[in-house]
């Protein structure tokens, strides 16, 4: 059921126009602000997109070092413990909240990071993850 792009893109321009946007542009990226919004408050996971890059973290020790890893703001997670970046053969990721440089749990794989950090952003927003993280540290043993 493909639709004419041309009759789509007329749609949503006579949709934002009613709705007083300037675009068809804004309007659409207001509706996809509200949706996310509307998923945080629900407790559902916020899609995350994820890139390498580098970071600022506090290990275990107190020192603050700066990580290659992957980020998703408010989001970074690199291969190594809160003792620092990790040897290949050693599995092990850490999780960070990158604003506070804080680690926030380190889990078996990457991927486990990135459903925990998909799970704690819209706690975020409304208060403390601690049981989300802590239900997902048991789950990785």
């Amino acid at each position: 059921m493909d639709e004419d792009p041309e009759a789509q893109s007329i749609r949503w321009k006579r949709a934002a126009e009613a709705e007083g946007f300037a675009s068809a542009g804004a309007w659409l990226a207001d509706a996809a602000d509200a949706y996310l919004k509307a998923r945080a408050r629900a407790g559902r996971p916020i899609p995350l997109a994820w890139r390498r890059g580098r970071f600022m973290v506090r290990l275990e020790s107190g020192e603050a070092v700066e990580v290659n890893g992957h980020v998703s703001p408010p989001f970074g997670a690199y291969r190594g413990t809160p003792d620092g970046q990790g040897c290949p053969g050693r599995h092990r990721h850490t999780l960070v909240h990158v604003p506070e440089r804080r680690i926030i749990a380190t889990l078996r794989t990457y991927r486990q990071c990135q459903a925990l950090a998909a799970e704690i952003a819209p706690v975020l927003i409304r208060g403390d993850p601690a049981g989300i993280v802590e239900r997902h540290r048991r789950e990785a043993m």
